[in-house]
């Protein structure tokens, strides 16, 4: 509809919420104003686990061997939902199925790893069979309580964990016991995961309460569900040395900054080293909460109720367990869940030892990351076996050989070139192109993780962009369509198969442009390791370490992967004339 306003204005609704208003008063020529209206997708997922907004029967599954970790999925969605996943090959992508929002943004990503699973919920791990007699001999925690002035406990998380319903739980405990209570949420952008935080202040009259904002230094108790959150000012400047006491989980969500630095990780010791700054050491307790919760409720969105109990057993409430219990029972969602993480939690003060032997009993084994030289070449020449043939392990394995024994001979105990080229170079041996993405996807090991991920009954589908297929360009890049995993799986199985068919003249993608890119960087690596090495020195060691490292940088698929490639011949160029300038300048002064 197009009503006219008195102001000159005209406004339109258009499809999916968007509400356009264009401005024709002579005075505001040119201006456009957009209004979005739409409920948020974090909000859309609360209500669709309460029943009360359409559930959509679809979702999104990254194959971790096809993935490149260029990091275009997270660029196109700055969705915090795609989470770093440690693997042979370095650092993947995978998407937390409890966090999604379903709005399938990361589909815009130019990748053909992302493969759509249709009328298929998620597997939830088997929460582990708990004796409750374990919590009989939980003792009641001395309750946090000051004959004047109030308890201030700061909560600190990132929306979605329920910061807030933690806050709630603790006020109602506090009305429970005829205390007065005090709750100021603040929720910022939680709709985009970012930081919640809520002041809860607890007194044993109102009159007690003068503010509800905790003020700087006053906290007397932390409750830090998620540390970069704990970090931020918000939060950090109420802490106070001698004063505060604090719980942490110690299991670091993504933060917005993997978003855009596709490599980025965050270091949960340093994080708390810098907490213990504010809040003395001796004064913390941490926990791997979000790992307790996951692998002993099946649920890791239990781990605030985890250090919920871990912050009531170790005296930081001013209310007893007991009021806190009558809370989660008043609010009435998940209640024997939830009671049975805020026991979990406790029981974890009161017997560390057996909570950490019931989750090892039923943790999962973690993936094989190689550590050492001879490990991350044994991984890459399997894999280029599996890619081609044992011919190119062979070519990969003499170039590393011959680096190693270089390094050695000019920096003995050295194997920091080795490894940059064992990475580099086998990155770069095995370039995926259509043969391999087919290998990789008809893998029956890909499809045994999809069925152990997902329920049974579900289509799949993969999104590619074949280049017999490739339509109008979107955005400026071809074009992705879904194709059925049972009309495509024999046609890929097919064409793994025609592998060796790789580099000759009988090659029909080899002719592509992208194709003979990926080629032609083979040797010309080869032949910039030979110069790094006949350059080698323990002065210009790093510089070269730093200089064969840049072939990581190479990733990606179609559009992604040229512009990576640019780039890393720019930043060849200025390396090298680098090296070159300070290897003339030594030259000058000796």
């Amino acid at each position: 509809r197009n009503p006219t306003r008195s102001d000159g204005a005209s406004a339109t609704v258009l499809p999916n919420g968007f509400k356009k208003r264009i401005d024709i008063n002579p005075q505001l020529k040119g201006r456009l104003t957009l209004i979005y209206e739409q409920t948020c997708e974090a909000e859309k997922r609360r209500r669709r686990k309460r029943g009360k907004f359409p559930d959509p029967p679809k979702r999104l599954f990254i194959a971790k061997g096809v993935c490149e970790a260029c990091g275009d999925c997270s660029v196109q969605s700055t969705c915090v939902s795609l989470e770093p996943v440690e693997t042979a090959f370095g650092l993947k992508r995978r998407i937390d199925q409890s966090s999604c929002n379903k709005d399938y943004s990361c589909l815009n990503g130019f990748c053909p790893s992302f493969i759509t699973v249709r009328n298929a919920e998620p597997r939830k791990p088997a929460p582990s069979e708990i004796d409750e007699s374990v919590f009989e001999k939980l003792r009641d925690p001395v309750v946090a309580n000051r004959q004047d002035g109030t308890e201030n406990i700061i909560l600190a998380g990132v929306g979605g964990m329920g910061v807030v319903t933690v806050a709630a739980l603790i006020g109602m405990a506090a009305h429970l016991e005829g205390k007065a209570a005090s709750l100021f949420d603040m929720t910022g952008l939680a709709q985009k995961n970012g930081a919640v935080y809520s002041h809860v202040r607890v007194g044993r009259t109102a009159d007690a309460i003068a503010t509800q904002r905790i003020g700087r230094g006053e906290a007397t108790s932390l409750i830090a569900f998620d540390l970069v959150a704990a970090l931020a000012d918000e939060s950090a400047a109420t802490l106070a040395a001698g004063k505060t006491r604090a719980v942490l989980n110690a299991d670091v969500g993504p933060t917005v900054d993997f978003q855009f630095s596709r490599d980025f990780k965050i270091a949960p010791d340093l994080m708390e080293a810098r907490l213990a700054q504010r809040v003395d050491r001796e004064r913390m307790l941490s926990i791997n909460a979000s790992s307790i919760s996951a692998t002993l409720m099946g649920d890791s969105i239990a781990a605030t109720l985890v250090l919920l109990g871990v912050a009531s057993q170790y005296g930081l409430l001013p209310v007893g367990p007991a009021s806190v219990e009558a809370a989660i029972r008043l609010n009435g969602v998940a209640v024997p869940m939830n009671l049975r993480a805020f026991r979990l939690g406790r029981l974890y003060v009161h017997d560390s030892a057996q909570i950490e032997a019931m989750v090892g009993r039923s943790r999962p084994a973690a993936p094989f990351v190689p550590k050492t030289l001879d490990e991350l070449v044994d991984v890459h020449s399997a894999r280029l076996v599996a890619y081609q043939s044992e011919l190119l392990a062979r070519r990969y394995r003499a170039l590393v050989a011959k680096v190693a024994s270089v390094e050695e001979a000019i920096v003995p105990g050295s194997q920091a070139l080795a490894t940059a080229v064992a990475r580099g170079y086998g990155r770069l041996l095995a370039y995926k192109d259509e043969y391999e993405v087919a290998r990789l996807l008809s893998d029956p090991a890909l499809a045994n993780e999809i069925k152990s991920t997902f329920q049974g009954g579900a289509t799949l589908s993969f999104n590619l962009a074949p280049p017999i297929l490739a339509g109008k360009p979107v955005n400026g890049r071809p074009q992705k369509r879904e194709i059925s995993v049972a009309f495509m799986l024999p046609v890929l199985r097919m064409l793994s198969r025609m592998k060796r068919l790789r580099g000759t003249p009988f090659d029909i993608f080899g002719y592509m442009p992208e194709r003979r890119m990926e080629r032609a960087l083979i040797p010309e690596y080869e032949a910039l390791t030979d110069r790094a090495l006949k350059q080698l020195t323990p002065a210009n060691h790093q510089r070269l370490v730093g200089l064969l490292s840049l072939a990581d940088d190479v990733r990606g698929f179609g559009p992604v992967k040229k512009a990576a490639v640019d780039a890393y011949h720019a930043k060849l160029e200025q390396m090298e004339a680098a090296i070159s300038s300070s290897a003339s300048s030594r030259q000058a002064a000796a």
